[in-house]
């Protein structure tokens, strides 16, 4: 008999109704001679009414009691989902990620699953029943509740199905799968039957927000096949798998978009070695994350290094650039926080050329100015002005013919 691993999300669970109709979706792939095992967010909406309840108490809640605090609205879902099953007489049973044993590291509210124990699951299971944990949390060595950041119930879906070897781990949302661009800015996207972990991975980075990075890494470094469903309608989703088991990787599969982005400029830094070590390390300090890096060819022994950060980030980051600048002896700190990250992705790239070409002619007939350019084998990435976010993903979706006519 094979397993099955359903993770749903709040949207899918947020109301009585909804629990209702993922009992019923449950039973239904029971019926089909599978076992299931099913991880759980917390209804829509109550990981930040929780977030405010703590906020009202104190600004500055011990990391330790918000993970305690934040674990309780998947507690909340596994009863209700269970209770549900019950009702509609299919036998289940409800697990936090404590009674399960999903050990991780201690870094209260991004936590890593270190292992999962899957012997109590395996009883349950081999007993006929249904198993319900709650996902975005497990338990440190200490003993201590964690929890894994937002989206980590994907983590903890992706992870039980590799403890349990899962023949697939289905992730419901609230879309019918992965598209080849978003469906609010281009009417004719299309939906993709399959992507590689390398493209998903790709866009799920570069701001595609249909699954969690941290968990497409973990399906793909155990090859467990993913599958991105709707839970509000039929249809087969996406395949997220092995490039081998994809018949024909296509050229481009999607392109994705992140509108968070902030770029910042240090002008007339001094050409020498170490220079970028200078200028990085206090914002690495400050626990800023960087993404793409551009340092001009250097005349006249100076140089401008450009980089980007998320915009949350903006401001702090130009407050220490501006104190950098001043030790380095450059001559200026300039930003803009008005930029988005248009990006091309395909393991198709690997081996045709021209993909580049192909996008700065598109974007140049369309007066749409590139301010920076990052590369990888399977993706290309510009920033242009905000401004042109959904000119420039249109324009590129159809130089690359992704949408119907």
């Amino acid at each position: 008999m094979t397993l099955i691993v359903h993770k749903y999300g709040g949207t899918s669970l947020g109301t009585a109704e909804r629990i209702q109709a993922v009992a019923e979706r449950v039973i239904e792939t029971k019926k089909q001679g599978h076992q299931v095992v099913v991880v759980v967010s917390a209804m829509s909406g109550e990981t930040n009414r929780l977030l405010s309840l703590a906020e009202s108490v104190t600004k500055t809640p011990s990391p330790r009691e918000l993970d305690v605090l934040l674990s309780t609205g998947e507690q909340v879902t596994i009863a209700l989902l269970t209770m549900a099953l019950k009702e509609k007489k299919c036998d289940a049973v409800s697990y936090t990620g404590g009674q399960v044993c999903i050990q991780t590291d201690s870094a209260h509210s991004k936590a890593r699953i270190t292992n999962i124990e899957v012997e109590r699951v395996q009883k349950e299971l081999q007993q006929g029943k249904v198993v319900v944990v709650a996902g975005f949390q497990g338990v440190d060595e200490h003993g201590n509740i964690t929890t894994l950041g937002r989206g980590g119930s994907d983590t903890t879906a992706v992870a039980m199905a590799t403890a349990l070897n899962a023949k697939e781990c289905r992730i419901y949302t609230d879309v019918d799968g992965v598209y080849t661009a978003d469906p609010r800015i281009v009417k004719n996207a299309q939906r993709l039957s399959s992507l590689t972990y390398e493209e998903m991975l790709e866009m799920a980075s570069l701001g595609s927000k249909v699954l969690q990075t941290r968990a497409v890494e973990f399906a793909g470094k155990y090859n467990i096949n993913l599958r991105v469903l709707s839970s509000f309608e039929e249809g087969p989703g996406t395949l997220i798998t092995k490039e081998d088991e994809i018949m024909e990787a296509a050229l481009i599969s999607g392109i994705a978009h992140n509108s968070d982005e902030a770029k910042l400029t240090v002008i007339g830094v001094p050409d020498k070695p170490g220079i970028a070590s200078h200028i990085l390390n206090p914002i690495a300090e400050a626990n800023i994350e960087v993404d793409m890096i551009v340092q001009n060819v250097g005349l006249n022994n100076s140089t401008d290094f450009t980089f980007t950060v998320h915009r949350n980030d903006y401001g702090k980051a130009m407050l220490i650039l501006k104190k950098t600048a001043k030790d380095i002896n450059a001559t200026d700190v300039i930003g803009d926080n008005k930029i988005v990250k248009i990006s091309v992705v395909g393991v198709g790239m690997r081996s045709h050329a021209g993909v580049a070409s192909t996008i700065f002619k598109a974007l140049a007939d369309k007066k749409i100015n590139i301010k920076m350019i990052s590369t990888s084998e399977i993706k290309v990435s510009v920033v242009i002005d905000e401004k042109y976010l959904e000119s420039g993903v249109r324009t590129l979706h159809m130089a690359f013919g992704l949408g119907t006519e």
